[in-house]
């Protein structure tokens, strides 16, 4: 079909993949503001405040339903989180969730991304992470930002600027939404360029162009899991790299 095609189609599915990333995000986010309270909006302002950002960024209503029906389905009892630790190809340190309804489907599929790009499950390396509140935006100065922390006697484990412009904030999870309500209270349509509590590694692999390509085949083995949540690594991955957590 031709140079042409051959060009468009990549374009395409980059853009998908790239789409895929960014609701995969969206779900992550809606689930937990659903989890942490009650997974309703017009009960819980946490969940109301993400969806809307979410809406404004174009996220399909289905995503955030589904989002909303997994947090439900945590409730009642439904489902359950589980969570496998190991190394993935190059000997990069991971924790995957999973969100299931049955142990072991989930560990047979978490099993077969480990093995077909070998990797090995079962190690614990959670010592190797910290969980951590970080945040990133544009919209707010440090100085703003600095203010509405101090003002609502909130601390913070590292604030800076990065060569960005984006305000980068690290604290204590417990600090999460505490610290994003303050960030709204004074600008209400802030835009959040990361807003989660997620595990920070304390050190990164860098990772050859053979365990690179292995790698970016495991996160894509775990993304084809219908239970499939979020994944934890600590590798070093290029700056324009899709998976690039």
């Amino acid at each position: 079909m031709g140079r042409a095609h051959e060009v468009r189609a990549a374009s395409m599915a980059k853009t998908a993949a790239m789409k895929s990333a960014k609701y995969a995000r969206w779900n992550k986010e809606i689930f937990a503001a659903a989890k942490a309270g009650v997974p309703d909006p017009e009960m819980n302002q946490g969940l109301k405040n993400v969806i809307a950002r979410a809406k404004k960024d174009q996220c399909p209503a289905d995503v955030i339903k589904r989002a909303i029906e997994k947090a439900k389905g945590v409730t009642s009892g439904a489902t359950k989180e589980k969570v496998y630790e190991g190394y993935g190809p190059g000997q990069v340190a991971v924790i995957v969730e999973f969100l299931t309804d049955n142990d072991n489907r989930t560990y047979t599929e978490a099993r077969t991304a480990f093995n077909k790009t070998g990797g090995t499950i079962g190690t614990s390396v959670s010592y190797m992470f910290a969980r951590k509140a970080l945040f990133s935006y544009e919209g707010l100065s440090e100085d703003e930002t600095m203010e509405a922390l101090m003002e609502a006697g909130l601390d913070f484990e590292d604030l800076n600027t990065d060569s960005d412009g984006y305000v980068n904030i690290t604290a204590a999870p417990a600090d999460f939404e505490a610290i994003k309500s303050a960030l709204l209270a004074v600008k209400e349509d802030l835009e959040f360029d990361q807003c989660e509590v997620t595990m920070v590694p304390s050190t990164y692999v860098d990772l050859d162009e053979e365990h690179l390509e292995k790698f970016k085949r495991f996160l894509s083995l775990l993304e084809e899991y219908d239970d499939f949540e979020a994944i934890y690594h600590n590798a070093n991955l290029p700056e324009d790299d899709e998976y690039e957590e």
